[in-house]
């Protein structure tokens, strides 16, 4: 059972940044996926970004935060991030740390799931 705890998250300005990370309680490469997903309030859960386990350049991005959010991992500290920049009012969300086998951004590709860090973003 891979235990995955995020980090980072926070209020800030439009316009602004935030930095989260999730880190796992135990190794996750080679055998997992890594993604983000957010939640926002009366909404469905939403992948954010993904990374190949075995290619770190092996991304995929939501149309949502593609060049604005930067999806990266470090095998050493089993510990994955989500740097966003340029965040909007509409990025304000929970945001969950998932590892998974398969590749793809919907939930059922992932098995393990963070407890979530909120991010909210003011206009």
């Amino acid at each position: 059972q891979v235990q995955l705890v995020e980090s980072g998250g926070g209020s800030v300005q439009a316009g602004g940044s935030l930095n989260l990370s999730c880190t796992a309680s135990e190794y996750t490469y080679p055998r997992y996926h890594m993604a983000w997903f957010r939640q926002a309030p009366g909404k469905e859960r939403e992948g954010v970004a993904l990374i190949h386990t075995r290619a770190d350049m092996t991304t995929r991005y939501a149309d949502s935060v593609k060049g604005r959010f930067t999806i990266s991992k470090d095998n050493a500290k089993n510990t994955v991030y989500l740097q966003m920049n340029s965040l909007k009012f509409e990025d304000t969300a929970m945001y969950y740390c998932a590892a998974g086998r398969s590749w793809g951004l919907s939930e059922a590709d992932f098995v393990y799931w963070g407890q979530g860090t909120q991010v909210t973003v003011s206009s």
